[in-house]
């Protein structure tokens, strides 16, 4: 199909063309194929021989054409996956990113430490190369090279036949075909064992240890030690979702995840997506199995071709493998009402953009807020937002200095938006679509004032007051208020309360400390340095009760007088209200 300039706008492929053309402009049609038939001038037809022929020349035709209707892969993993380039000296790193240029990529890895494991004895026993960005000659070996961590082909101390090697060793130990590079390791080991060469033969035995360590963490589910893909479909509005999941010797080593926009029925979608998605990869597996019915004869000579040797494409009706393909169709379905919500908070987002006037969608948004008791212990706390989620890993807490016992919510602020900010410059952090402050005007003028020292005046500012959940900012004269039920309010007030929630956890903290190491100080012969290693060893006054003198002696190394002597006062201190609430940390809330 081609627009009025004569370009290229879809290429399909059809058994019965009037069948197909007839299905395009008769009935009702959804949101996407209304998109292209509008843009749509002309139809240009090759026939063929054979459906297979079709298939070939469908996939030559879109990889030479790009379409802008036809198949679009969008990566929708949330899991990192590992990749090796390729380039002349291949590398391996971390990434979330695919990009289709001739790279292979490994996993995904669900969880972070299995990636960390596999990368780690990749460094120690594969002496890949390090370099970032564009490889550049060198005249003498890098720190790695002489720690016998990289092989030096940057500066021609081996060769790339050499080099090509030791890559065939990661990619069989990635591939999930760990016993098979076990063989080998072990063979190469006795043989250099036997030569007497125990140095090399010591640093093989090491990879073997380190290889079987990872082999075992990866083993989720067995049949037989084939390789073998399951996908899985499920419609998402005008998009499906594919999900991979990639068992590699007897091994489910996890998944991946693709988003699909595509204008023609989803069993020719997902035969368009198994042709893209294989023909990008230089490991494709023995066999392939659907959930729907496709041309699946067609579809294995296809892949057989790509491949050089046989490739089933199968959709099992029963047995051992429409398990796994259940699995894969059910993580399909819930990665499409992921997707669905993602994009009702989307729409949240864009509405709190036209509700404030904010510049941009505001993804990230970072709320501050105050918490000390009568002056004391002041903390200020900072929560990112991302997405409309919290994103723990990205909260800071800050110890107020400059008080000096004044109790000044404005110069709270002021202290901790200039640490936050100064380190956000400095280091060239990400820096949020909007500011919420906890507070009114004089809040927001704290925070602006330091901003604009700052240079940072384009970053949006508001105010959040409790009272009427009323929204001040810095160009508005009087304060706004949203509708109780707008749901860009709620993600505000979810950013405040969870600012408030986090300040208040950790004065209260705080404080529980210093009243803790107060009481242990007050024992004869317990100081500053013993109250704070009793706290490190046992984590609370109620686990040093817990404990016997011995025990006190043995973790904290006190004398075994003064254990008994602190065992005594605690009990002691225990048996009375005041000293219950005091060794509990029990004091009133903070502000």
């Amino acid at each position: 199909m081609k627009d009025a300039d004569g370009r290229i706008i879809y290429v399909g492929k059809a058994r019965s063309l009037r069948n197909r053309l007839r299905s395009y402009f008769a009935g009702e049609k959804d949101i996407k194929t209304r998109f292209l038939l509008a843009h749509m001038a002309d139809i240009e037809v090759i026939i063929t021989h054979t459906e297979y022929e079709a298939l070939i020349l469908e996939n030559n035709l879109i990889k030479q054409w790009a379409p802008q209707y036809n198949i679009d892969l969008k990566d929708g993993k949330t899991y990192p996956v590992i990749r090796l380039t390729a380039e002349e000296f291949p590398r391996v790193y971390r990434t979330r990113r695919m990009i289709f240029d001739g790279s292979e990529y490994f996993g995904p890895f669900p969880k972070p430490h299995q990636i960390d494991l596999y990368l780690r004895l990749i460094e120690r026993h594969f002496p890949l190369c390090k370099y970032r960005g564009s490889q550049k000659k060198r005249a003498s070996p890098c720190l790695n090279y002489h720690m016998g961590r990289c092989a030096g082909a940057c500066c021609g101390r081996i060769t790339r036949e050499e080099y090509l090697k030791i890559v065939d060793g990661v990619r069989t130990l990635l591939s999930g075909r760990g016993e098979e590079l076990l063989r080998d390791l072990r063979a190469k080991m006795r043989a250099a064992s036997d030569a007497q060469d125990f140095e090399r033969a010591a640093r093989l035995r090491d990879q073997v240890l380190a290889i079987e360590e990872v082999s075992v963490e990866q083993r989720v589910m067995e049949f037989t030690e084939e390789d073998r893909d399951y996908l899985g479909l499920a419609p998402c509005a005008d998009e499906l979702v594919v999900v991979v999941l990639q068992v590699r010797g007897g091994k489910l080593l996890g998944k991946e995840v693709f988003r699909v926009a595509e204008y023609s029925p989803d069993e020719e979608a997902l035969s368009h997506f198994i042709a893209r998605y294989y023909a990008e990869r230089k490991a494709i597996p023995g066999a392939v199995y659907v959930g729907r019915q496709i041309d699946a004869e067609n579809l294995s000579a296809f892949l057989r071709g790509l491949a050089g040797r046989q490739i089933v494409v199968r959709v099992p009706q029963r047995g051992k493998h429409t398990q796994l393909l259940a699995m894969a169709e059910a993580n399909a379905r819930e990665e499409a009402a992921k997707a669905v919500r993602g994009a009702e908070m989307t729409a949240i987002l864009e509405g709190m953009k036209m509700d404030l006037l904010l510049p941009r969608v505001p993804r990230r948004i970072e709320g501050f807020d105050i918490a000390h008791l009568e002056g004391t212990d002041t903390i200020a706390s900072m929560v990112r937002f991302t997405d409309g989620r919290p994103d723990r890993r990205l909260y800071r807490a800050f110890s107020i200095r400059s008080l000096g016992g004044k109790i000044d919510d404005f110069e709270s602020i002021r202290e901790a938006v200039a640490r936050r900010y100064t380190r956000v410059l400095n280091e060239e952090l990400d820096r949020p679509d909007l500011i919420l402050i906890d507070g009114g005007k004089g809040q927001l003028s704290a925070a602006r004032g330091v901003l604009e020292s700052l240079g940072l005046e384009a970053i949006p500012v508001i105010g959040l007051a409790k009272k009427q959940e009323e929204i001040f900012m810095a160009d508005r004269d009087g304060p706004l208020v949203l509708d109780e039920a707008a749901p860009s309010l709620r993600i505000l007030e979810a950013v405040r309360n969870e600012s408030h929630r986090f300040a208040t956890k950790l004065n209260r903290k705080r404080r529980t400390k210093r009243v803790t190491l107060a009481v242990l100080e007050g024992v004869p012969g317990i100081g500053g340095t013993r109250s704070r290693r009793l706290m490190e060893a046992f984590g609370s006054v109620e686990a040093i009760l817990g404990a016997t003198p011995e025990e006190l002696q043995k973790k904290a190394g006190l004398p075994r007088e003064t254990a008994a002597m602190l065992l005594a006062r605690l009990s002691q201190r225990r048996s009375t209200p005041s000293g219950a609430e005091e060794g509990r940390g029990g004091l009133p809330s903070p502000t």
